[in-house]
């Protein structure tokens, strides 16, 4: 079965080498309920207290030959320090004390009702690892508005044109997690991953300034994304939701823009696939695709396989090409095109 290297720490992991702490732990265990990557992301605590400061190499020293007798001029190398900030995600549950009275266990239904913001939580962290924009200071910059261009920036070379160009277009990301390459952080002396404060009984007002008694709940997640080595991601861009589904045009299953074929080149964009937990991360029109390409048998890069995930519930695992291809609902059916 393909699955994720363990060689770097996820949210997981982490929660599980802390004391443990039953509600914290119920809500890391919802977090990927249709946003993988939240799963699979490699997290360290950040070396600043707002975030990450990252040293990218963006030289190498020179290297020669000599002769007998002959010397060699001194080299260096150049770096650059890029500073990633984390963001902070916040939401509030307020149950109102007479309703909450009702139920046998008080603290169970009021963790019940902020279900929905949890989820609401895990939506949003999932929409800003993908679309998160600078034009927004409070947030972090998602994979796509990093890998935005075909040919303007420097990490150009892993975009990968699937050739839509109308507004229904939708990308396929291959992400090789690593402390050393691409990573999530949280603040240096913070909480790791998503955190609940139980603020207890007060007063709010109603819409006509009334007060009424509530228990309140503060959720709170402080989180940012770090591309120290923007080869270990690749972003399949301009797929045409409305080709993909005719398996016409730009996606048609003979052209060179088929996304199978687009996915083949991107693992030989990643230096070294093996140094990391590699994964892709696509929208459930493309795992449809995928998955029915799987049931060709004459297919061999497209495989399920049956497994268990982590509450030994019996699931089946798609790959490619032994590259686990993970659901991320995030991936919207209507990008604007990639230039």
């Amino acid at each position: 079965m393909a699955t994720l290297s363990t060689a770097n720490p996820t949210m997981l992991d982490w929660g599980k080498s802390r004391d443990p702490d039953g509600k914290t732990a119920k809500i890391i265990e919802m977090l990927g309920q249709t946003n993988r990557m939240l799963d699979d992301m490699v997290i360290k605590e950040g070396n600043l207290p707002t975030g990450e400061q990252v040293t990218v190499r963006t030289g190498l020293a020179g290297a020669s030959f000599r002769e007998i007798n002959a010397g060699t001029p001194a080299t260096k190398s150049t770096s650059a320090q890029v500073t990633e900030n984390a963001a902070i995600l916040v939401a509030r549950s307020h149950v109102d004390e007479d309703l909450a009275v009702l139920e046998d266990d008080l603290n169970g239904y009021r963790m019940q009702m902020a279900k929905g913001h949890l989820q609401s939580m895990s939506n949003t962290q999932g929409t800003t690892l993908i679309y998160g924009s600078a034009a927004n200071p409070e947030e972090y910059v998602g994979f796509n508005n990093r890998y935005a261009n075909l040919t303007a920036d420097a990490n150009s070379d892993n975009v990968i044109d699937a050739g839509g160009s109308g507004s229904d277009n939708m990308s396929i990301l291959l992400i090789n997690w690593s402390t050393n390459g691409i990573y999530t952080f949280f603040p240096k002396g913070s909480d790791i991953g998503l955190t609940h404060e139980d603020l207890g009984l007060d007063d709010v007002n109603d819409a006509a300034g009334n007060p009424f008694r509530v228990y309140k709940d503060l959720f709170k997640w402080k989180m940012g994304l770090a591309v120290a080595d923007w080869r270990d991601g690749v972003r399949i861009a301009n797929i045409d939701n409305s080709d993909l589904i005719a398996l016409s045009g730009t996606q048609a299953i003979t052209a060179d823009t088929a996304i199978h074929k687009l996915m083949a080149k991107a693992i030989d964009h990643i230096p070294d696939i093996t140094s990391g937990n590699p994964a892709f991360y696509v929208n459930r029109t493309v795992a449809s695709n995928l998955r029915i390409a799987a049931l060709d048998t004459s297919n061999g890069a497209v495989t399920i396989q049956p497994g268990l995930n982590q509450f030994g519930k019996t699931i089946h695992t798609m790959s490619y090409l032994g590259v686990p291809v993970r659901l991320m609902d995030a991936l919207t059916i209507a990008e604007a095109a990639v230039t």
